[in-house]
């Protein structure tokens, strides 16, 4: 989004020669203050962009520069290529960073140019899972329309309990964590984060939000992912299974095998849960498969619900 937004900057100051800052917010349809800040961010970034003072001033490139990309070798593509938008979920901002990255192929010098269609046309990355995805994305237009144009908020928010709280944020940025969409957005009650799909309704406000001048949304998403698998319990169980239930346990759960095959080709596993609920139902969709063989906890809870079905099943 924001990749795009800078890249038809470029393209309007080449076009235009100088532009105010009033005249760019209006035409990328965001405040001045953004406009600030992504010409600073283009400045550190190597782009000869500076202000002129006066009646007649604004933001203008230097004459002598093009928007070419010089210095980009071809791992440095083919990576680009790679990080192509269609992980976002969103047909329509991934048609628009598509259509950016034909502008930035358009500025390649002729022999990365060819370069760039041959790798376009042997690679495909296809980041979606064989379950179709169920996120609710209605209101991530507004969403995405309050961060870039830093305006302020007003949702009503559903939590996985089902409660629904109306609030004002100050939007602070989105971060998309394969196909799930978040909010990172500042509140009365301190920093949030708010899934995007359980956002049943957005309204884009007049007033401005309000931005830590410090505020770094890449660092920030660290921390807080960090800081929550810490925090998250974990439950770790052991099963008895064999070699092939073991390899694709080990490729839906983080884990490890703790022996090597027996003479009957079975193998112990140690693999970790959220809770004991989660080991039990993995345990009992095994079924003969494999046995549990620790904690006793977990031994003694599957008996008992293996029982509690058989009894329903013996109706």
């Amino acid at each position: 989004m924001r990749a795009d937004r800078l890249l038809s900057m470029l393209l309007l100051l080449q076009a235009h020669v100088r532009m105010t800052g009033r005249e760019l917010a209006e035409r990328l349809e965001v405040s001045e203050r953004t406009v600030h800040r992504d010409m600073e961010a283009l400045s550190a970034s190597g782009v000869p962009v500076f202000a002129v003072r006066g009646a007649q001033g604004g933001w203008q490139l230097d004459e002598n520069w093009r928007t070419q990309v010089p210095g980009l070798d071809v791992s440095e593509l083919r990576a680009l290529m790679m990080a192509q938008p269609r992980i976002i979920g969103d047909p329509r901002l991934a048609s628009a960073a598509e259509r950016a990255l034909e502008k930035l192929m358009a500025a390649l010098p002729t022999s990365l140019r060819e370069q760039a269609a041959s790798i376009r046309q042997r690679l495909y990355v296809d980041t979606t899972g064989w379950r179709p995805s169920t996120e609710n994305l209605a209101m991530l237009p507004i969403v995405q329309d309050a961060v870039a144009r830093d305006r302020k908020l007003a949702i009503v928010y559903c939590k996985p309990n089902g409660q629904r709280s109306e609030r004002t944020v100050d939007p602070l940025g989105l971060v998309a964590k394969g196909v799930v969409w978040y909010l990172v957005a500042n509140t009365p009650a301190g920093m949030r984060t708010f899934r995007v799909s359980r956002i049943e309704k957005a309204t884009l406000l007049a007033k401005p939000s309000k931005r830590p001048r410090d505020f770094n949304l890449g660092a920030h998403w660290t921390a807080t992912t960090r800081q929550l698998a810490e925090q998250r319990t974990r439950f770790t169980a052991t099963f008895r299974v064999e070699a092939t239930t073991a390899k694709w346990l080990l490729e839906w759960h983080t884990g490890k095998e703790l022996a090597p095959s027996d003479s009957d080709g079975h193998v112990a596993v140690s693999l970790d849960f959220d809770s004991e609920d989660q080991a039990r139902f993995v345990a009992l969709g095994l079924g003969s498969r494999a046995a549990v063989l620790a904690p006793e906890s977990l031994k003694a809870s599957v008996v008992t619900e293996a029982k509690r079905i058989a009894g329903e099943k013996s109706f």
